[in-house]
């Protein structure tokens, strides 16, 4: 574990001591297993890291927010099972990330490449020999829908939904420094949501409030235009690719991201896949067009929705348990407008591309 501490950045290795001061040593073996370790060559960027439409402030992995969400598993319940659940809980990402949920259809739940997490667990002889000398049951750990404190439905807050939202306000969109975290994630507690189910939720509704005021500028970042036509483009990129036996669907859970951009880029390749790809890695937000109906000079453009990500914790009101909407004008305020937030009907580049 040291090993991976030391390939962090200081910011990230600071914001993880936040999430649990003391770290479980326990999971060492189980972050080194390959399939974990393939997770570190996955952003969380989804592929808009390889655009100049967009400028995250560091490269941050599949395997880092795994792990962070196992940290945040861990601080909150002590809990060797759902620890590794939360750590396990991305381990069939493949490259791309939820470019491959566009790819298949699932664009508002992006929930499709999560089919493949039992089989990866249970056909890993590492992991099952670690799981057996820890004395927990294989079926504990594979699906960690099972526990509320990791996830839940959203605007719930879960240890996922929070993990990505920290570390997004970090580095893709800045509303935080690691001494915010450390007020807010300090401030959590495990609450009993309307539904009788354990939640964390804020002990100080004035902290939460201002939680909610932040992050809703970063939420737009996960939907908006932009993101949407970036992802849709990288899924057609690898549809293309995989149609064409330049890969196959399961070299996107054995390759990692750069490993697909130097098949794009090797000689047997098309080149029009080439100069298409060059030229979204060279886009920028001016190169851009939005409308309501398609563009005219036969430009690639997509219409796709998007996955609407927001919140709406629980948070203590004197000696009530409230949701923060419920009783904070600022809070519903920053939810309704993000909730009506206007997508174009279509959006592209200005260059020619035909998946």
């Amino acid at each position: 574990m040291q090993r991976f501490y030391d390939s962090l950045n200081t910011e990230i290795r600071n914001y993880l001591r936040i999430l649990s001061p003391e770290l479980p040593w326990f999971l060492l073996d189980y972050m080194q297993t390959p399939e974990m370790q393939f997770l570190d060559g996955i952003s969380v960027s989804c592929g808009t890291n390889q655009t100049k439409i967009y400028n995250d402030r560091y490269y941050y992995s599949v395997l880092t927010h795994s792990f962070a969400v196992a940290l945040i598993a861990w601080h909150f319940t002590g809990d060797k099972v759902q620890t590794l659940a939360g750590l396990f809980h991305d381990i069939a990402t493949p490259a791309f990330k939820h470019c491959i949920d566009f790819l298949n259809g699932d664009s508002e739940r992006q929930e499709s490449t999560e089919e493949r997490t039992a089989e990866i667990i249970k056909s890993s002889s590492t992991i099952r020999k670690l799981l057996k000398e820890d004395s927990i049951d294989l079926y504990n750990v594979i699906d960690y829908h099972m526990y509320p404190i990791l996830d839940n439905q959203m605007p719930m807050l879960c240890a996922d939904r929070l993990e990505y939202t920290l570390s997004g306000g970090l580095n893709q969109v800045r509303v935080f420094e690691l001494n915010d975290i450390s007020d807010f994630y300090n401030d959590l507690a495990i609450l009993i949501n309307e539904y009788g189910k354990h939640e964390l939720g804020f002990t100080h509704y004035d902290l939460c409030e201002d939680f909610i005021h932040r992050i809703s500028s970063l939420w737009p970042r996960w939907v908006e235009d932009e993101d949407r036509l970036c992802m849709q483009f990288i899924a057609d990129i690898v549809s293309f690719l995989i149609k064409n036996k330049y890969i196959t669907v399961d070299d996107l859970y054995s390759h990692s991201e750069k490993d697909i951009i130097d098949i794009i880029y090797s000689p047997y390749t098309s080149p029009d896949i080439q100069r298409s790809f060059l030229d979204f890695q060279k886009a920028t937000r001016d190169s851009i067009y939005k409308g309501d109906t398609p563009p005219v000079d036969g430009s690639y453009y997509v219409s796709v929705k998007g996955k609407k990500r927001y919140l709406n914790p629980l948070t203590l009101y004197g000696k009530e348990v409230c949701r923060i909407s419920d009783i904070s004008n600022v809070a519903l305020k920053d939810i309704t407008e993000f909730l009506k937030l206007k997508q174009h009907n279509y959006v592209g580049f200005n260059f020619k591309f035909r998946p």
